[in-house]
């Protein structure tokens, strides 16, 4: 499996109050209006340094103000506290579960266990010069009941594993991750989890007519791939109905013959976060050992310009047997999925099936950097992945999914176009579109996470995490859902 040398670790550790020796405190607290000197600022994440009669140290960090705090500016303070941490070159650190009791609801310690350990993450891969490297453990203090405590620090630690393994994919370079390594990254994620993995290639591909992911690969000297990876679930689920999650995979998007300019062009690399988090989800199903059986695939290719490459007007058959014409190249995210839908239907009878994709820029005009868009042909698989993302503080926003908007892509000398040309409905089109490749009589869902899955060049105010680049949106999400199936 790939792994690189983080530069922060965090670990956790369960204490009693009683007993813990340590000189430092983190002390999260929402901040009244007006403030004081011994508090923190008002903007979430503001941190205060204080010396307490007894002679230890406290970090206070703000939450917003009273009244107005979320799960997400929770999450939002814990990202930068590792920061800070970091910065500080701090090894040993307590936080006691009651500062957050009464905030919000239940799971607001969980989500400032995961922003901490989001937050720590750093990817140093391919630098000549390592940064300094630290690692913190984090003493939470219980008073009684020290077993779910444990049982807390445990899954936040598997579940953010996973996110953070989705972004160390992520952010390799298309030099690094083809559709091939990218393969073989899933192949020793499988050894390593004994998770069973199987590769369709350009021949298998070939064998079984999925002509879409096909198409998409064809400009580029790496083949496209589809990587399935199955996971058996445990206990009395084994054998039954699993949830099938799909992720986008593009290693490289130029946007084809459809080319993209030199401003968008560049961080083109993060075009694989919905495959990244497949790969990040599968890890920490298996590492938590979920119940329900889970299959992830992967639709992958490299988007490249070449005297191969597919064109706009080329009409595909997809492996559903329906046909598609090319209106932009550059709408290539929805022609994988087409086919990685297809085979997730026809070939595993799915409980639900999940795609998570950085699909369009319309969800960023419309949602930003705030939400992601989620579009869906159930409404109670719908719900339940909302929830999810309240819990985690990976939040969604339900776009609509009418039958009118079909009418925009409707085909002409094929069965539909990959877009409507058009810039109406940008997001819905790409949803309409991957609903046509799904049975009507299994729940899906479209996770379109453009807007949250890499900060980009700059980090965005909205998200929590220091370091720039992928976020490993979704992981935590799904595995959320995962875990609350009864």
């Amino acid at each position: 499996m790939k792994t690189t040398t983080n530069t922060h670790t965090i670990t956790y550790k369960v204490a009693h109050a009683s007993t813990w020796q340590g000189d430092l405190r983190i002390v999260p607290m929402p901040v009244p209006h007006p403030g004081n000197p011994r508090q923190p600022g008002k903007l979430v994440g503001d941190k205060l340094l204080i010396t307490t009669l007894e002679g230890k140290q406290e970090l206070r960090v703000s939450l917003g103000l009273e009244g107005k705090v979320t799960l997400y500016k929770i999450y939002k303070a814990a990202g930068s506290v590792a920061k800070w941490l970091y910065e500080h070159q701090i090894d040993e650190v307590a936080l006691h579960p009651g500062d957050l009791s009464g905030i919000i609801n239940e799971h607001a310690l969980r989500v400032f266990c995961d922003g901490l350990l989001v937050g720590s993450f750093r990817f140093t891969e391919h630098k000549s010069k390592a940064d300094h490297i630290l690692h913190t453990k984090i003493y939470l203090l219980g008073d009684d009941d020290m077993n779910a405590l444990q049982l807390l620090a445990s899954e936040s630690t598997a579940t953010v594993a996973g996110t953070n393994y989705a972004r160390l994919i992520a952010h390799e370079p298309p030099n690094e991750i083809n559709p091939l390594s990218l393969a073989e990254s899933a192949q020793e994620l499988g050894d390593q989890t004994g998770i069973q993995v199987k590769v369709l290639g350009e021949q298998e591909l070939t064998a079984i007519g999925a002509n879409a992911i096909l198409s998409v690969g064809l400009g580029s000297k790496t083949p496209s791939q589809m990587i399935i990876l199955e996971y058996p679930g445990q206990g009395e689920a084994v054998g039954s109905e699993p949830v099938v999650v799909v992720g986008k995979a593009i290693t490289f998007d130029t946007g084809g013959y459809s080319l993209k300019d030199t401003t968008n062009i560049v961080g083109m690399k993060y075009d694989k976060c919905g495959g990244a988090a497949v790969l990040g989800i599968m890890q920490a199903v298996s590492s938590l050992k979920i119940a329900v059986p889970v299959v992830g695939i992967i639709a992958a290719a490299e988007n490249m310009i070449s005297e191969n490459a597919y064109r706009p007007n080329d009409i595909i058959k997809t492996l559903s047997g329906k046909t598609i014409e090319i209106i932009s190249t550059d709408a290539e995210g929805r022609v994988v999925l087409s086919d990685a839908l297809t085979y997730a239907h026809t070939n595993y009878s799915p409980r639900a099936i999940i795609d998570i994709a950085t699909l369009t820029g319309g969800i960023v005009v419309a949602l930003g950097k705030v939400r992601a868009g989620i579009m869906s042909n159930d409404d109670q698989l719908a719900q339940s992945l909302l929830a999810a993302g309240e819990r985690t503080s990976e939040r969604l926003w339900r776009m609509p999914l009418d039958d009118e908007y079909f009418d925009l892509i409707k085909g002409y000398d094929s069965d539909f176009r990959n877009s409507s040309g058009v810039r109406q409905a940008h997001p819905i089109v790409g949803g309409i579109f991957l609903k046509q490749f799904v049975s009507e009589d299994v729940p899906w869902a479209h996770l379109d996470i453009a807007g949250l899955a890499s900060t980009g060049d700059s980090v965005q105010i909205a998200l929590p995490f220091p370091p720039r680049g992928a976020t490993g949106f979704g992981v935590r999400l799904v595995v959320n859902y995962l875990q609350h199936l009864a």
